[in-house]
């Protein structure tokens, strides 16, 4: 197949009529990278787990585990940079002179990747001009470890990683009086965004708890997907 037949067959299977498609590119590289429609986030259910299905309940031990304090769940996070911040005990619920055996200990899991979207298959004329959807999804537990237990910060960024062309963030408040344990879904579309993005820097951040053992906050499903639509305003 020419170069010229599979550049009509992006078009086509795409819906990018009106797109700049340039000659110059590879296009049978491009089209089997299949960069539009796919998740381009490395990994994204670390714990095997899936939003189709409940997070599992919470494991209460009758003797609590004993060893060293585990701040991070166990998962394979290969593709992600992570980082732990343990925060300083909350004694603010607690009245003056009450005696205090223990507390819990809370701490932030930091998950953060950046996606290259040329590396992906994307081309520039493509991310400049015609600007497609970056859609940004995301679930996390509703564990009740805190009233705020997940963060999230995105970011578009132009070729030098450090110019901020567009971003989105989220800091939910936990409504602690009812418990259904399902998962939450967090989801931004990208449009509109100006030229010259050229990576997502994508970061999401879950609170754990522990006291003899870890009350974590779970997380899966995370998708960083470019769509082959324009929304115009």
């Amino acid at each position: 197949m020419s170069t010229d037949e599979w550049k009509k067959r992006v078009e086509a299977e795409w819906s990018l009529q009106g797109a700049p498609l340039p000659d110059s590119l590879d296009w049978k590289s491009i089209y089997e990278a299949k960069p539009l429609g796919r998740n381009l986030l490395k990994n994204p259910a670390p714990l095997g787990m899936s939003k189709d299905t409940p997070p599992p309940e919470p494991e209460y031990h009758d003797m609590p585990m004993r060893g060293p304090p585990r701040y991070q769940l166990d998962g394979d996070f290969t593709g992600w940079t992570t980082s732990v911040e343990i925060l300083p005990y909350d004694t603010s619920g607690i009245p003056q002179g009450a005696v205090i055996c223990e507390l819990p200990r809370l701490s932030w899991f930091s998950m953060e990747q950046v996606v290259d979207l040329k590396a992906e298959g994307l081309w520039e004329e493509l991310l400049d001009t015609f600007q497609p959807e970056i859609v940004i999804q995301d679930c996390y537990e509703e564990s009740q470890v805190h009233q705020s237990i997940y963060q999230l910060h995105v970011k578009l960024l132009g070729a030098d990683k450090s110019t901020v062309i567009s971003e989105h963030s989220v800091n939910p408040t936990e409504d602690l009086s009812t418990y259904s344990h399902t998962w939450k879904e967090v989801s931004h579309v990208f449009c509109n965004y100006g030229p010259g993005v050229r990576y997502v820097h994508f970061v999401h951040r879950l609170k754990n708890s522990f006291m003899r053992e870890l009350y974590p906050t779970k997380f899966t499903g995370s998708s960083v997907i470019v769509r082959p639509v324009t929304t115009s305003s």
